[in-house]
């Protein structure tokens, strides 16, 4: 689950959103001051924050302009008191992916996460499809329809592809033999789902280290088969 930094000078806010969002199993760090908030951004790997504005030592407009202009993408909410239409427009436009006003419904601003982490984790994919991926044994390039190993290409069908493709597409998600027939078959064909449990044993082969004992493609009993990313 998502590792969220709440940057907010209020200890009862604080307490309110950490309690809230480890309640839907978030795993949250906080801190009230703005330029440690930075810090903590800068030198740590988090998913999402949820960054006040008025900050004491440097606002959240100021972190979120420092962080774009080093290219730092991390997922940002902001939360203020300031309900100012300029306000909001000014922290869109400094690369905030979103903006709350207070007093907010704590459900929806658990809704707003989710679904910001949603956006930015289908983004980060596109992106990682243009390069080439590990995977197991073998290293793979989406774009370019090639793999290989240690000892050289690796031999791979359209349809072997298109399987793992769609599985890292949903990493850490299950894809179920229906949905994997769906959108690589289409309606035109009609396989079994025995057909996917042949392709996913084809697949082990040549991406686990053991394919008896799969670390990449797990399997889903009862329902499919997912890649853990």
């Amino acid at each position: 689950m998502s590792h969220i930094l709440i940057v907010e000078d209020d200890p009862n806010m604080i307490t309110i959103l950490k309690d809230n969002l480890e309640g839907e199993g978030f795993t949250v760090e906080s801190c009230r001051d703005g330029l440690e908030g930075f810090n903590k951004i800068s030198e740590n790997n988090y998913d999402l924050v949820l960054l006040d504005v008025m900050l004491p030592h440097m606002t959240g407009f100021d972190i979120c302009k420092s962080l774009r202009k080093s290219g730092n993408e991390i997922p940002i909410i902001l939360t203020t008191a300031k309900g100012e239409e300029i306000d909001r427009v000014l922290g869109l436009e400094l690369g905030a992916d979103d903006y709350m006003t207070k007093p907010f419904s704590i459900r929806e601003l658990i809704a707003r996460v989710k679904a910001v982490s949603r956006r930015r984790g289908s983004h980060t994919i596109v992106k990682e499809m243009n390069k080439e991926i590990k995977l197991g044994k073998v290293t793979v390039n989406f774009a370019t329809y090639n793999a290989f190993d240690a000892n050289g290409s690796v031999p791979m069908s359209h349809k072997e592809f298109e399987i793992l493709r769609l599985l890292y597409e949903k990493k850490n998600f299950t894809v179920s033999r229906d949905e994997i027939l769906r959108i690589i078959w289409g309606f035109d064909e009609s396989p079994t789902t025995r057909t996917i449990d042949n392709f996913i044993v084809k697949l082990r082969q040549k991406i686990e280290e053991n394919p008896n004992r799969p670390k990449n493609i797990l399997t889903v009993h009862g329902i499919g088969y997912k890649i853990i990313g």
